[in-house]
Parts: structure tokens; sequence; C-alpha cells
């Protein structure tokens, strides 16, 4: 399953970082940039599920970068942040390949909704609820119940487990799990992979349903 990460382009240090502090708070993978030249240099090497772009960046106005993007045959969601408020701005954020826009200053929950409802066009359709033995994962609702009772979760224990009960059975890779549920500020050798397993072994309870893979990863499997 790809990674669910998001791509803040932002020149503007403090609103760069109160955005990815929000769409990490919403369980979202974040990287960022500060200008055109390094969200290209990103895009080049990884696959996004939403980009959010302010409009006019010292570097350039990201709608003629985005048009390009178009051109190119790059289809990632992409929604605009800008101060240009008037209906003329937004029909050429629209025309110029944007697939929404949104007017600063705008409601943190608004941005973190719009920018979850564009990285689920980017995601390969799939049933929203999944089972593992007596572990039911509904993705839609975002909840999780064991023996029919209602468990309490992390925004980030959630999202690891939703990524392993994607794919029941399969060892999932830990890089994986570091890719599509942290973000680049996460030091790859470090041990929150393992203590957040263990967190979350704890609240499932038993019998344990996520099982260490050695020298791989994780795996989602009922016990017999």
């Amino acid at each position: 399953m790809p990674a669910v990460r998001v791509l803040v382009v932002e020149d503007d240090e403090d609103l760069r970082f109160a955005v990815a502090a929000a769409l990490r708070g919403g369980g979202l993978a974040v990287d960022v940039a500060a200008d055109l030249p390094a969200a290209d240099e990103a895009l080049f090497v990884t696959e996004y599920s939403c980009v959010v772009f302010d409009r006019m960046l010292p570097s350039g106005d990201s709608a003629e970068y985005v048009q390009r993007m178009r051109r190119d045959g790059r289809t990632v969601p992409v929604l605009f942040l800008t101060a240009r408020d008037t209906v003329a701005d937004r029909v050429e954020g629209f025309a110029t390949g944007g697939d929404d826009y949104l007017v600063k200053p705008f409601a943190v929950p608004e941005l973190v909704a719009r920018v979850r409802s564009l990285c689920r066009r980017a995601e390969v359709p799939r049933s929203p609820v999944h089972r593992c033995g007596t572990l039911e994962v509904d993705t839609a609702r975002r909840t999780v119940h064991r023996d029919g009772v209602l468990l309490s979760l992390t925004v980030k224990e959630f999202a690891v487990l939703e990524m392993l009960a994607a794919r029941p059975g399969e060892a999932v890779r830990r890089a994986d799990l570091i890719e599509s549920c942290w973000d680049e500020l996460t030091e790859p050798n470090s041990n929150v992979v393992e203590v957040l397993v263990s967190q979350l072994r704890r609240k499932l309870g038993d019998p344990p349903v996520v099982h260490t893979v050695r020298g791989v990863g994780y795996r989602l499997e009922s016990t017999p």
C-alpha cells in the first residue's frame, strides 16, 4: 500500500511549521519544502498523496509550476494556499491544475479535512473494514474493536495498525512503516517503531495479533 504522505511547500517558516504540525496531528506523514526547487527535488524522489502549495513563493508562482507538472503527466492532487481571494484567482488556480484552493487565513481543521479528502483520491480503493480474528479495524470511521470492545488508539498507533490490517498475513517492512506513518524528521535507526508496536500490542490484548518477523518487520495475523 502506498504511503499516505503529504508535501507542504511554503516559504513562511512559521506557517510551514504550523501546517505540517496540523497535518501530522491528523495522522499524515509530512515532508516540507521552502521553495520550488526543493519541492521539485522532493517530488522527483518521493511519491506523494497530496501537495500543499503556497500560491506565491519567492522562487515563482506555484500555479505555473503545477501547470508544467500536469503537462508532464503528473497527477498528484494539489491544494493551493493563498491570500489571493478573488473569483478570477480561484478560477486560475483550478485552470492551471489545482484540485482545491484555500484562502488565508484558514481554519486548521478545514485544511486537514481538505487534504485528507485529496489523499483519498490518490488511494487505490479498498475495503473500509479489515478483520483479523476478533479484531476489527474500520478505516472509514477510524475505529478499532477487539471482541466487540471499542479500543482507544493514538493517531500513530491507528496508522500503523491500519497499514498492517490492509496486508493481513503479509510481512510489512519496518522501513515501510516508517515511510508511511512517520516523516522525514524521523531517524530510521531509532526505536520508534518498536516502542509503538509494544504499546499497540498492550492495547490490542491477547491472544496477540501483531507478530514480529525477524529481520523484516511485522505481520498482522490471528493466533490459531
